[in-house]
């Protein structure tokens, strides 16, 4: 299992419920959180394929927000 992490500008449960659908129609996706209390509203999602980073980015541009991948250390 793969755990990616995106820095975003989605902000409150409103935004979260617009990007939501987005999100959920990514099949290789295993889950995935918004910690809106963080500063950088990082996105963490699980996933077993690790190419999936364009994906998860550009259907959080769809939804209208920014996502931002965070390098590994």
């Amino acid at each position: 299992m793969e755990t990616l992490n995106f820095k975003t500008n989605i902000k409150c449960g409103g935004c979260v419920a617009t990007v939501t659908p987005f999100l959920n129609d990514i099949e290789q996706l295993d889950g995935w959180n918004v910690d809106t209390s963080s500063p950088e509203k990082i996105l963490t999602v699980q996933t077993t394929d690790n190419r999936i980073g364009d994906v998860v980015r550009e259907a959080v541009e769809k939804a209208g927000f920014k996502a931002e991948p965070i390098p590994r250390p």
